[in-house]
């Protein structure tokens, strides 16, 4: 009897789990943990869904959305006119949160560094070679600076966070912007290659004298530390929730939602934060899928949003959730 009740739960439970519809993503480390929780939760509000999100970076959820291999992208650059020609049908780009990229480096007694955009492009196009340098020196007479080698460690896959980061280097540098210039993808001067954020947050653990970009979260769940970067303002700015807000307060966002939130004014402003998408077709292939889908992007939306800050992310403003809701009414399954 017992055998025969194991049996059955067994046969129960595995029912269960082919009844269960499986939803494919895949992109942006940027909002992975963000996105973590999101299905986590809403897998007690609708058993019947189980999404299985690859963070393998925005240039591969770029791809993958292009080549349909997905139910669903996630980038935190926005896809260029040039892919969306490319693509069998309207690709939306959906905001979902807002973050901060830091500046984050391995330095003895893990110092509060303030730094200039001048000064950042400078170390990434190898110009600043030494943690001594005069430049850094000038902007940090407190702090004791070791004359160590600077490594400089940045994305070696197609990144969104990538994308913020030589977004905002080209609007403080035009240097940058002429010799590397922006993308997801790009030409480093210098330095040394790291997989997704997470790839990136660990070289810097491991590298002293390492000098990085990550988004916050990673920089805050390895225990390193970020640098306050001088905004537009010429006010120098903690990276933060209500730093990126003000950032995104500041921006235009236009009709199809691609735009760029990086070194805006507001006195307070983060100057290197970006928004990050998710990348759905208008026309939904599968009905069923699509019906999902839609459910889980309104209630991501509305509900999901309370969810960034205890994640160090920034949430929509209310005008833009309305916005982006009314863009998901667009979508036909």
């Amino acid at each position: 009897m017992r055998n025969l009740c194991f049996i059955l739960c067994a046969l129960g439970l595995a029912a269960n789990a082919a009844a269960q519809m499986l939803i494919n993503g895949a992109g942006a480390t940027f909002p992975y943990p963000i996105y973590s929780k999101w299905f986590d939760e809403y897998a007690k509000i609708d058993p019947s869904v189980r999404f299985n999100y690859q963070s393998i970076g925005s240039g591969g959820g770029q791809k993958q959305i292009l080549a349909r291999t997905v139910d669903f992208g996630a980038s935190d650059g926005p896809m260029s006119d040039e892919n969306l020609a490319k693509a069998p049908g309207k690709i939306l780009h959906l905001p979902t949160v807002a973050g901060a990229v830091v500046v984050t480096y391995n330095l003895p007694g893990a110092p509060k560094l303030k730094l200039d955009g001048a000064t950042v492009a400078d170390l990434f196009l190898g110009k600043i070679t030494r943690w001594s340098d005069k430049r850094i020196a000038a902007l940090n007479p407190d702090v004791k600076l070791p004359g160590d080698d600077v490594v400089v460690v940045h994305r070696s896959d197609g990144s969104g966070t990538t994308y913020i980061w030589v977004d905002y280097l080209s609007s403080v540098s035009k240097e940058w912007e002429t010799k590397v210039g922006r993308g997801t993808s790009v030409n480093w001067p210098t330095g040394l290659g790291g997989k997704g954020n997470e790839g990136v947050a660990g070289q810097i653990k491991q590298l002293p004298g390492a000098v990085g970009y990550v988004e916050l979260i990673y920089a805050k769940q390895n225990k390193l530390p970020y640098a306050d970067v001088k905004n537009a303002g010429g006010n120098y700015v903690t990276p933060g929730i209500e730093s990126v807000t003000e950032a995104m307060s500041a921006a235009t966002i236009p009709d199809d939602f691609r735009f760029s939130m990086v070194n805006p004014t507001g006195e307070k402003a983060y100057p290197i934060a970006g928004c990050t998408w998710l990348l759905v077709y208008e026309q939904q292939k599968d009905s069923e899928k699509g019906k999902k889908l839609v459910e889980f992007l309104n209630w991501a939306i509305n509900q999901g949003e309370s969810m960034a800050a205890a994640l160090d992310y920034a949430p929509l403003p209310d005008n833009v959730k309305q916005r982006v809701l009314e863009r998901i009414k667009t979508i036909q399954y």
